[in-house]
């Protein structure tokens, strides 16, 4: 189980220690904003539009919206001598409350009320905030702008998942003013987080090469990913949770977590049929309604199967090629069939990417015979190393699951989490046995690069010879490292 502290407004002075001191620690800081919901319907409307364009029409609107939580995720490692890729995770949930007007989508509230939000805490306990520049003097109270300064000033990567409108958010509700352009907007972007900004999505769908990049898929294909690795005897992630004091237990929300749902069963015999486009995309416009699966786990499993029947086609049809054969059964042989086993190497859904390659399968194909591991299946569910000293957690039951078509660990807080998870798996992935990373950037083939959907390039957050700063931005980054 994860565990996430609650912070809210009135434990913000109690949190507020810990909270700088995991920032200034961290080896990254991922975060999640949950007003917008998952991958929600709407965005395919924009896909085709020139990234200019998306700019102009979303930096009206985005003032007017309210980010209700903003998780927070702090990685990093164990003190000397802890084993490789060991994270030590700390994660803050924060309850935030407009104090000026705003507008409400009614399918941010629906997708926050399906997935257990509290909206009489957040009127009763939520931090107040206000939007765009600094009134007055406010680098010296306890508040969330200062906690966004207090980010800027620790100089970490910074992490997200399609961060472009969770970046816009927190700009224009922490920071300032939004600038006119897409350009100043970078630029500023680029001094502020000077470590680099990692997108998720993006190292989901170009990096790892996962057939869907939604959030969740991308989270538990990592993990599943890395108990084989671990399983095999291969370089793999660790996780492990602080140990709270009793003062900062009780505001603990403890969020189960294992590697497949309770509700998920492998040889069920009346198995709900997966929904293609929740499968894909990670949403779909029937929601809790829609009567197929949107069970992450299964869908796992469906492209797991199709992958390994591709890999059999592919190696069946590659041994027949290559076999000697005597001369008149060659020539016997129609070119029909030739190409009908070309067709079968080649087949794969036509919905999602199908050159997922999984990295344990090269692992497990150097350490057991033939390259043939133990299936999904049987991956033992417990993967994460729980440091936590609260007995009475132990007790605590697992949380009940919803219809089939709910997912499984999709929660206000959790978000932060695994958007986390994903990029400490693709660094350890990406670095091998290589642990310098002192030269150059962090993660170089996704340094500040942000997915966009529709578009087969990121946006680069880049400062060019053709954009300036914002005035704002320029006044505020003098406040930030002058304090």
């Amino acid at each position: 189980r994860v565990p996430v502290v609650d912070v809210q407004n009135d434990n913000l002075a109690e949190l507020w220690p810990s909270m700088v001191l995991a920032l200034r620690s961290a080896t990254f800081v991922a975060v999640d904003t949950v007003s917008r919901g998952a991958e929600r319907p709407g965005r395919q409307e924009v896909a085709a539009e020139p990234v200019s364009a998306r700019w102009a029409g979303g930096g009206a609107s985005v003032g007017t919206g309210c980010p209700v939580p903003s998780p927070r995720r702090t990685g990093r490692p164990e003190p000397p001598r802890a084993s490789e890729n060991t994270y030590r995770c700390q994660i803050y949930n924060l309850t935030l409350l407009c104090t000026e007007d705003y507008v409400v989508e009614p399918q941010s509230v629906q997708f926050l009320v399906q997935h257990g939000f509290d909206f009489n805490k957040q009127y009763s306990q939520g931090i107040p905030y206000h939007k765009g520049n600094d009134k007055g003097n406010e680098s010296q109270s306890l508040s969330v702008r200062t906690l966004f300064l207090e980010l800027i000033r620790a100089k970490k990567p910074l992490i997200l998942h399609n961060g472009l409108i969770d970046l816009v958010f927190l700009y224009q509700c922490f920071y300032a003013h939004l600038p006119e352009s897409l350009g100043t907007f970078t630029a500023d972007l680029s001094e502020m987080f000077p470590a680099g900004i990692y997108d998720t999505k993006y190292a989901s769908e170009f990096e790892t090469r996962f057939v869907a990049s939604y959030l969740e898929y991308a989270y538990k294909k990592c993990k599943r990913e890395n108990c084989k690795l671990r399983d095999c005897g291969g370089q793999h992630l660790t996780v492990e949770f602080c140990s709270y004091p009793a003062n900062v237990s009780r505001y603990i929300d403890y969020r189960y977590c294992s590697l497949e749902e309770e509700s998920h069963s492998a040889g069920g015999g009346n198995k709900v049929p997966v929904c293609e486009k929740f499968s894909a995309y990670g949403w779909c416009p029937k929601g809790v309604k829609c009567p197929q699966s949107h069970n992450i786990d299964l869908i796992i499993d469906e492209d797991d199967k199709l992958w390994e029947k591709r890999k059999k086609r592919k190696h069946r049809w590659r041994q027949r090629k290559n076999m000697k054969m005597p001369a008149n059964a060659f020539q016997q042989e129609s070119s029909g069939e030739k190409m009908e086993q070309a067709h079968n190497g080649e087949e794969g859904p036509p919905q999602k990417q199908s050159c997922y390659e999984p990295a344990a399968a090269t692992a497990l194909a150097e350490i057991t015979p033939n390259g043939e591991g133990r299936p999904l299946e049987d991956i033992s569910m417990d993967m994460e190393a729980e440091v936590i000293s609260d007995a009475s957690a132990a007790g605590k039951e697992k949380e009940t699951h919803g219809p089939p078509s709910q997912g499984g660990t999709h929660r206000a807080g959790f978000d932060a989490f695994m958007t986390g998870y994903i990029i400490a798996y693709v660094w350890m992935l990406k670095q091998g046995k290589n642990t310098d990373a002192a030269a150059g950037p962090w993660l170089p083939d996704c340094h500040n690069k942000l997915y966009l959907s529709g578009k087969s390039v990121p946006l680069q957050i880049v400062k060019s010879l053709f954009s300036k700063s914002s005035k704002a931005h320029s006044e505020k980054i003098k406040l930030v490292w002058g304090s």
